[in-house]
């Protein structure tokens, strides 16, 4: 497919799992893709892995520095002029009882997963016109509780209302904006936090009987920022193999 031909898309935290999953997704199908994390080195193994050649453009950031989201938008339009796609994907996930998380937990969660999303979706704004499309990574944990992600979950939560605000807010430019909510996806951040008997009970909750891929979650990013998603904002679709509609 060439749903992207010709566009520029920004993938956050694109240096495994979902995000360097669906910066793949996107570069297959066409588009230039601009690439950050903040780390050099997985940074660097995530554009050899993509291997794009001059469609994509590397830039080493954490979303919640105002002075790395400033420099990212600075070398975006440097580069390419504008933004055709922005996917906010950066995240970080501290999972813990709620009597356990300190405040410093709390700060690193909401920086990242709340205050870095929005902050990246303003400062890319400039370089966004009509037709253009937002994708928030939430999660299944807006629907469903989990007793060990109350922070986490919030943030996710945040996200969610904010696309559908945001949507509300930018429809008028004709900028859609919508989240994807995955489920329990086999990902570095995933396994950091399950052991194998945590990944097995996780399993058995899913109605399709597997955990999810990136690739799956990237099949949904690139559906939404398509232009076969046009008249589409202000949702959520939820990548869970049945975890919170069926299972649950």
């Amino acid at each position: 497919m060439t749903r992207f031909d010709g566009k520029v898309a920004l993938v956050t935290g694109a240096t495994s799992g979902m995000g360097l999953a669906t910066a793949k997704r996107l570069l297959d199908e066409g588009a230039s893709v601009v690439v950050t994390g903040r780390d050099d080195d997985r940074l660097a193994q995530a554009v050899k892995e993509l291997d794009g050649g001059d469609r994509v453009l590397a830039v080493r950031g954490d979303v919640a520095s105002a002075g790395d989201r400033d420099e990212l938008m600075r070398r975006i339009a440097e580069r390419f002029g504008r933004l055709d796609v922005v996917v906010a994907n950066a995240g970080v996930g501290i999972f813990a009882p709620s009597a356990d998380l300190t405040e410093a937990d709390f700060d690193t969660s909401v920086d990242v997963n709340f205050k870095g999303v929005f902050f990246t979706v303003q400062k890319a704004l400039p370089l966004m016109g009509a037709g253009a499309s937002v994708v928030i990574n939430a999660s299944w944990t807006l629907h469903r509780g989990l007793a060990i992600a109350s922070v986490y979950s919030a943030t996710k939560a945040a996200v969610h209302n904010l696309a559908r605000t945001l949507a509300a807010d930018l429809g008028g430019r004709g900028i859609r904006v919508n989240s994807v909510s995955p489920g329990y996806i086999d990902t570095p951040m995933f396994r950091g936090a399950m052991d194998d008997d945590a990944a097995a009970a996780a399993t058995a909750q899913v109605a399709l009987g597997r955990l999810g891929r990136s690739e799956d979650v990237a099949a949904a990013v690139a559906f939404l920022a398509s232009d076969d998603a046009s008249y589409i904002t202000g949702q959520d679709l939820v990548v869970d193999g049945g975890l919170v509609g069926v299972a649950g």
